[in-house]
């Protein structure tokens, strides 16, 4: 067994939503049980919701796991500070993209002269938090995204570039969320099936504002995925091959498939309950 500080070192920044952060905790168990060093970080509007809803202990790590906390950058006020609520998601992804990457920067700075832990040696980043490869980058260390999307959403963000190209977004108005403009067939949509009606694809399409915040944050971070190291999905190559080779054709980088994480966590928890069991033998 390697000394803590000779592991290797891996920071996981998830979205701070609830369907980035739970995928992103089953990946960081999964590289913790493997031998990393992992540095798990939070927003800090987000840990503190964990600490008043499961206690200190929720956030006090164990050997070789810790958690750390940036900004979100979101205004609050005295009287909003504390909350306990979901936020709001076009500022979440205005705010993360506009104000996170120097509170990153000065995070991985801290970490890498921590006294006793070893030097960050790579970042896994969420697949909407495209930050984390300019903070990588800075650091010389490699950056894989996570996409907590399937392969088929992946290529759907990716298709928005072509959805407006075409001009089938934005809508020329309400009355077209109505009319049966959302039937309109797709059937030239990259790594899509041929039977695609415009309805099919994320409800980020049906904006009739150009600049729509959560229409262009999407568009923005699916585009910027081609400068990571690495892919990373929690799928399987047989539930999604035309897809998955979409994105291969696509992307010039590597594309690895991990999942599904519920039954790899489940795995490792059972290999780790059985050799209990032998060394208790």
């Amino acid at each position: 067994m390697a000394t803590n500080e000779k592991k290797p070192h891996a920071v996981l920044v998830p979205f701070p939503a609830q369907g980035h952060v739970t995928p992103m905790m089953k990946l960081a168990k999964v590289l913790h049980r493997k031998g990393f060093h992992v540095t798990f970080v939070n927003t800090e509007y987000n840990q503190r919701r964990l600490v008043r809803s499961r206690g200190p202990g929720a956030v006090a790590g164990l050997l070789g796991f810790r958690f750390a906390t940036i900004p979100d950058g979101i205004p609050t006020s005295d009287a909003d500070a504390d909350a306990d609520a979901t936020q709001d998601p076009p500022s979440l992804c205005y705010y993360t993209m506009t104000t996170c990457l120097p509170h990153l920067k000065n995070l991985l700075r801290d970490l890498n002269g921590a006294v006793g832990a070893p030097p960050v040696s790579c970042v896994v980043g969420d697949g909407v938090m495209s930050f984390c490869m300019d903070t990588a980058a800075e650091l010389g260390v490699p950056c894989a995204l996570f996409w907590t999307a399937s392969a088929c959403g992946f290529m759907g963000y990716r298709n928005f570039r072509f959805l407006l190209d075409e001009g089938l977004t934005p809508l020329k108005d309400e009355e077209q969320m109505k009319n049966g403009y959302l039937d309109t067939p797709v059937t030239q949509a990259r790594g899509m099936s041929k039977h695609m009606r415009l309805r099919d694809f994320s409800s980020f399409v049906r904006t009739t504002d150009r600049s729509d915040i959560l229409f262009n944050f999407l568009l923005h971070e699916v585009e910027q995925s081609d400068r990571a190291t690495a892919i990373i999905l929690n799928t399987i190559d047989e539930l999604e091959q035309t897809a998955l080779d979409a994105m291969r054709a696509i992307l010039p980088l590597p594309v690895y498939t991990i999942g599904p994480l519920n039954s790899l966590t489940e795995q490792l928890a059972t290999k780790g309950r059985c050799l209990l069991a032998s060394w208790r033998l």
